[in-house]
């Protein structure tokens, strides 16, 4: 099996890492810059590093891993290039406009959308991991032929451990405009509410846990946006008019005191909300949180870290919340998954610590 994977960036090399620690047989060849081709060789994650798109005519599937604009570019490059049979699939969140591009173009291959909906909060190779797609969604666009690539292709997501789902494109760009482009509009637009024009941090100082994990994807660069908000703009567009007329409706409520249609939106809400897949990994990974006590005295926070260093523990995310000068303070704990909080909790306990 023959496999090119073009950008080797977080979800690329994420990929390339995912594929080889499950399959050392497959050849794999990579496209980027000469000095990430290289690092990616040193840990065994291609076997190849090319430099020109012609090489991918022996591939028998290739993964266009770049940014929207220049993944729409490639394909019109690669298609006629690639040997019959072989199959082409992309990992942009928009899936309409890659239909639209191949129906335009000459190809003896097969072109099949695809979108991993799994991610980080940083990019790049440095952040890549081979356990990216482990439960993550990962949507496929288009019909696959029963045919022994196709078959391969499959075998090959599911082998990284993605849950493959198949929607049309359009129904695709529909979904995702309220469940993953819209939060990143609402979130944006909630920072920027709150702090103004002037950028005023006076509420910013005031906020806490609930307002951080509303808003931390607010946090995403504006490039990596701008072209999927201009190809499913409409999409977009529909879901910020029923955000909308939503908050309309509770300003009315509310200004009205109808406590009782209110309690019947939040219920629903609630309902709807424990609905979600907690195994389904998301754009973002969750982090989950652990609140621990501690004396105020010098080197409490060395022995907490320590504990955790020596039981190969890793916090992701750490935060001071309150502290009583002399007396003691709260911080939050963040780990990648619930089991490395309740191992977290049971160390911590047997060295005294509390927690709120």
């Amino acid at each position: 099996m023959n496999i090119t994977i073009i950008g080797l960036g977080l979800i690329g090399g994420s990929l390339a890492k995912a594929l080889k620690s499950v399959n050392t047989n497959l050849f794999i060849k990579g496209y980027d810059k000469p000095e990430i081709l290289e690092l990616a060789i040193s840990q065994n994650c291609i076997d190849l590093g090319i430099t020109s798109f012609n090489e991918v005519n022996d591939s028998d599937i290739i993964f266009i891993a770049l940014p929207i604009s220049e993944s729409l570019e490639v394909l019109k490059l690669i298609a006629p290039i690639v040997k019959e049979g072989a199959i082409i699939s992309d990992v942009c969140s928009v899936k309409e406009i890659f239909e639209t591009t191949w129906e335009t173009a000459s190809s003896k291959g097969k072109f099949v959308g695809g979108h991993p909906m799994t991610g980080k909060e940083k990019t790049g190779f440095q952040n890549s991991d081979s356990l990216l797609f482990e439960n993550a969604v990962y949507i496929l666009c288009g019909e696959l032929e029963d045919s022994s690539a196709s078959k391969e292709f499959l075998k090959l997501l599911y082998s990284i451990g993605a849950k493959v789902k198949f929607l049309s494109a359009e129904i695709h760009d529909r979904i995702t405009a309220k469940v993953s482009h819209l939060p990143q509009i609402v979130a944006v637009a909630l920072v920027n509410a709150i702090t103004g024009s002037n950028n005023n941090s006076e509420a910013i100082e005031f906020s806490a846990g609930g307002f951080r994990d509303m808003t931390r994807i607010a946090s995403s660069p504006f490039h990596i946006w701008e072209p999927i908000l201009q190809n499913n703009k409409s999409n977009i567009i529909d879901s910020i008019e029923a955000i909308i007329e939503k908050l309309n409706e509770y300003k009315s409520l509310i200004a009205n005191d109808n406590s009782k249609q209110l309690a019947e939106s939040f219920e629903s809400a609630r309902y709807m909300r424990d609905a979600i897949p907690k195994q389904n990994k998301g754009f973002i990974n969750p982090v989950f949180d652990l609140y621990v006590s501690v004396k105020d005295e010098p080197g409490v926070l060395s022995k907490l870290t320590t504990l955790m260093f020596e039981n190969s523990i890793n916090i992701k995310d750490m935060e001071l919340l309150k502290i009583r000068e002399g007396a003691q303070g709260t911080f939050r704990l963040s780990f990648e998954s619930e089991s490395a909080v309740t191992l977290a909790k049971e160390l911590l306990e047997k060295h005294g610590f509390i927690f709120n």
